[in-house]
């Protein structure tokens, strides 16, 4: 599986506020989360770099916190 894929895809559902956490959700949610972030992948283009060194730099921070 993609690693930019599934990082946009995790942040987009935490934006969400869902009420269930990532590894809970049922895999037809995951998927289509995953066709979220592609598609915001897709419109991002060059920019996507940006938003995935914020990702990495929270979900790292967030992993320290724990």
């Amino acid at each position: 599986m993609d690693y930019k894929i599934e990082l946009v895809a995790q942040a987009i559902h935490e934006a969400q506020q869902a009420a269930c956490l990532w590894d809970n959700e049922p895999a037809i949610r995951k998927e289509r989360f995953r066709e979220y972030a592609r598609n915001a992948i897709d419109l991002l283009d060059e920019d996507i770099n940006i938003l995935l060194l914020a990702l990495k730099r929270g979900a790292a921070e967030e992993r320290l916190c724990d």
